[in-house]
């Protein structure tokens, strides 16, 4: 009984928050159009008629889409013929996902988590199985797909302690959804106990499919070339967190010009690229924005006191220009974000103490010498300007994150093979 009212309290506020939630998506497409785009598939309306069989996988925003890449390459392998399902709930994701795409296949967005935007999502497509990655709990969308005998299934799933802690205030609500859930594929053993304590029954650790993704060999080489051009260090402050690039100015812009590396800011979020060229303008530093050239940098970005990275889908290229970086998201209670990528990439790494979100990874690569752990800002740009200037500490650390990288594949085998065998 206590289930079965607080999920009604739960989708009668959601039916309340809907036109609020319609009129935010209304606004922000006024800066990112996908969002204008399609807004009756968020209430789970459709043009065309659909054919049931498909393999739905739901990629919320860009991270998890990239991840999705290497576990939908996987089950095509496994699956001959595979018609692919893509959702996702931001612009970011669903324009990364347009790539994993394959005739025959379809992407739309994630229907809001009433019960009639629901039950029109799957009586539309009426998916085989369902595939959610990292952290997707929905609860009306669980309790409708375990009502139509829809296997739902959480890929790459992890789950910090913050998160159960926060999570345990509303298991009523929770529990049900995670014990909806046919098996979670978790990230480490770590996870996969909080997911148990959390109500999933049947969880396997199969590692994270972020290790599996390579870095684009030709945005590498470009970004290496472009240092070279540029004939000074480069540190990257990678996927920024607002707040995160004040504390990065105020440190940075008190050390002697003569001193300064080229400084390269990367936001997380593109909503906020205007907000942070304006913090790097404001603190006196001369602008080049990546949006502003093409192929090449400018005579004006070459002579440039600090670079915003405003581009998507060219990480590896930002990697390759680096001499070293800071991870976003550390710096602030924020949790981290994914530091696979710039081992991958060869990219030495200085982290904050904040990476709760991405413990273990975080752990594997202090413990194999691939990044180091700093208590704040200050201390982060002190060491990484001591890294760029040993050049052999510097490249001995970057071939450790290569090594490390390498080491931890095939966790999209794994999770593929676990999902055809359900």
């Amino acid at each position: 009984m206590k289930e079965l009212i607080s999920r009604w309290l739960y989708a009668s506020l959601l039916r309340l928050a809907t036109p609020l939630y319609l009129l935010r998506l209304w606004r922000r497409g006024a800066a990112e159009a996908p969002y204008r785009q399609h807004l009756g598939e968020r209430l789970g309306l459709y043009d065309k008629a659909s054919e049931a069989g498909w393999v739905w996988v739901h990629a919320v925003s860009l991270g998890e889409t990239l991840a999705a890449k290497a576990l939908v390459h996987e089950l095509r392998l496994l699956k001959p013929g595979l018609r692919l399902l893509l959702t996702h709930s931001t612009a970011t994701g669903r324009e990364a996902g347009a790539a994993l795409l394959q005739e025959g296949d379809a992407q739309a967005w994630l229907p809001y988590d009433t019960p009639g935007a629901v039950r029109r999502f799957l009586r539309h497509w009426q998916p085989s199985m369902g595939v959610l990655m990292e952290t997707e709990i929905w609860p009306v969308l669980q309790h409708e797909s375990a009502r139509v005998r829809l296997p739902l299934v959480l890929a790459n799933a992890r789950l910090s302690e913050k998160s159960f802690r926060q999570g345990r205030r509303l298991r009523w609500l929770m529990e049900p959804a995670a014990a909806a859930l046919k098996m979670a594929l978790a990230q480490t053993e770590a996870d996969a106990r909080r997911l148990r304590d959390s109500g999933v029954r049947n969880v396997q650790v199969c590692g994270n499919l972020k290790f599996d993704l390579h870095p684009d060999e030709s945005l590498l080489a470009r970004g290496r070339a472009w240092h070279a051009a540029l004939k000074r260090p480069v540190l990257l402050f990678a996927v920024s967190r607002e707040g995160e690039e004040a504390m990065l100015l105020s440190a940075f812009t008190a050390l002697p010009p003569a001193s300064r590396p080229l400084l390269l800011i990367v936001p997380r979020h593109p909503q906020r690229f205007d907000e942070v060229a304006g913090l790097i303008e404001a603190a006196g530093l001369k602008l080049a924005r990546r949006s502003s050239f093409g192929g090449e940098p400018t005579a004006e970005a070459l002579s440039a006191d600090a670079w915003l990275g405003d581009s998507l889908r060219e990480m590896a290229l930002y990697y390759g220009m680096a001499d070293a970086a800071l991870l976003g998201g550390s710096f602030l209670p924020l949790g981290g974000q994914n530091l696979i990528e710039a081992a991958a990439c060869g990219c030495p790494l200085l982290m904050g103490p904040h990476t709760f979100n991405f413990a273990q990874a975080a752990e594997l690569a202090l413990e194999a010498g691939a990044a180091l752990r700093v208590v704040d800002m200050s201390e982060g740009l002190g060491q990484a300007r001591a890294l760029i200037a040993d050049t052999s500490r510097r490249e001995a650390m970057a071939g450790r994150a290569e090594l490390f990288a390498a080491v931890h594949r095939g966790a999209a085998r794994r999770m593929a093979q676990a999902l055809m065998s359900r």
